[in-house]
């Protein structure tokens, strides 16, 4: 008999059929003569209850695996499936055979039935997806993954694999961790000047911060294309919003300009929400229930919505007329808060927005410039009790405006001559945006801290795992 996942069990009727179960044990539960135990392989969020009856002559080897089977242990169970008369399921496992594969001592064990707090789960990184909390996360996440891709690959995308180690800045601000093969010991103590010429690519290399650059020039070629991998930013942030290494999604499209790039950033998270909101309904209602109330709703309300569009300037001058609600002063040429954004998206269009034409001083180089000299067609996409979840523009297809933005920004257009090769030859209007995955396995979940939606974070003084 082959093992069938216990999210499939669930599913059967109680018709007394042969089934094996393998998993680990939550709770133990022993009434006279009947011992319950709780079973889960997370597959899903419910377990199933195995029921054993010592009054009728169990085999001696399953009685001494009920005595060890704790909290934690890995087991295999044999038995036929009944009616369960347990409130929240339809069936059990009447079992008659119990092994033991794995123990897990109580006293050593550190995840024993009882709640623990997110920061110790932390620092036990190796088992936190056993607990209800982080199995959910990593089910939404596995499942929005593959959405991702299914949404991408039905709209005529091909996805492109950006490279992880770069010698560009994409976006300019310089924190970027540092790829050598150099002995950095040895050089400290000879006190000489590095030689880059001697490390393993001849120049400086990085961690990339994002794949935008490297996906334009497929996209110049394929017309539609989509990375969706991990980035890096080295940015001395011990947030509940930062992470040193994460994964990005980022759609590139040619012959695309900015009203395109909306409507592809609004299809996108719509199709992302329905998923979630249809294929990992019981996690959601987990969530709902124990991290965010009225997360169900706010998802459902942003599928529905129509996406409220305004300027960046249109929308400073709403800020300012409720400045004494802020903590950060609202004006036409700052960087929108979180607290900003918020209140745009709660109190203003009580609903999904997206923001357009910010002034070029807090956009990165490549964003096309408006003719007013002032802005460029950069876009931000808000949801409410997030703020931004997206950003994105124009790309700026002239060769001349790029050339000039690049010295304006004291960036060496020599280091990006690739990248201006493509408006050299065969240039496009084309454009594009950046999802943050984990930012979006936040919203999805209601968590609090970024931290808690990656499998293994890494931030500042963070690499244990």
């Amino acid at each position: 008999m082959d093992t069938i996942l216990i999210k499939d069990i669930l599913s059967l009727s109680a018709d007394g059929r042969s089934v094996v179960i393998r998993g680990w044990v939550r709770t133990k539960r022993d009434s006279k003569n009947l011992v319950f135990i709780e079973l889960n392989d997370g597959s899903c969020m419910n377990g199933i209850q195995l029921a054993f009856d010592r009054g009728i002559g169990l085999p001696d080897g399953t009685l001494a695996a009920l005595d060890r089977a704790l909290t934690g242990a890995s087991v295999e169970a044999k038995g036929r499936l009944v009616a369960s008369p347990a409130a929240g399921q339809a069936v059990e496992l009447s079992a008659d055979t119990f092994t033991i594969i794995g123990d897990a001592p109580a006293e050593t064990y550190p995840l024993q039935k009882k709640r623990h707090s997110f920061e110790f789960l932390r620092e036990v990184g190796h088992l936190r997806a056993r607990t209800n909390t982080f199995g959910a996360v990593a089910r939404v996440r596995s499942r929005l993954a593959f959405s991702i891709h299914e949404f991408f690959q039905k709209q005529g995308f091909q996805y492109f694999h950006a490279p992880l180690i770069t010698a560009s800045d994409c976006e300019g601000a310089g924190a970027m961790f540092q790829v050598t093969t150099l002995e950095l010991d040895a050089l400290v103590k000879s006190g000489k000047a590095v030689d880059y010429a001697k490390d393993f690519f001849g120049k400086k290399a990085f961690l990339t911060v994002s794949g935008q650059l490297e996906a334009e020039t497929y996209a110049t070629a394929l017309s539609r294309v989509y990375t969706f991998g991990p980035t890096f930013r080295a940015e001395n942030s011990n947030t509940t919003r930062h992470l040193a290494e994460f994964w990005m999604i980022e759609p590139e499209v040619a012959f695309a300009d900015i009203f395109d790039n909306m409507r592809l950033a609004e299809d996108f998270l719509k199709h992302l929400f329905n998923c979630a909101l249809t294929d990992c309904r019981e996690d959601l209602e987990f969530f709902d229930s124990r991290i965010q109330p009225g997360i169900i709703d706010t998802l459902s309300q942003v599928v529905q919505a129509k996406f409220t569009h305004m300027t960046y300037t249109d929308a400073v001058a709403e800020l300012e007329r409720h400045t004494s609600e802020f903590e950060f002063k609202p004006y036409w040429g700052c960087d929108l808060q979180s607290e900003h954004e918020k209140f745009l998206t709660e109190k203003v269009a009580k609903g999904p927005v997206i923001v357009t034409d910010y002034p070029k001083e807090i956009k990165a180089f490549y964003m096309k410039h408006n003719d007013d000299g002032k802005t460029v067609r950069a876009m931000d996409v808000l949801v409410p009790r997030l703020g931004e979840i997206i950003g994105g523009s124009e790309r700026e297809e002239r060769l001349d405006v790029l050339e000039k933005r690049l010295v304006e920004l004291k960036l060496n257009p020599a280091d990006y001559w690739w990248y201006l090769d493509l408006r050299r030859f065969g240039t496009v209007p084309h454009s594009g945006f950046g999802l943050g995955f984990e930012r979006l396995i936040l919203y999805v979940t209601g968590m609090a801290n970024i931290r808690d939606v990656i499998p293994y974070p890494r931030a500042v003084g963070q690499a244990d795992f």
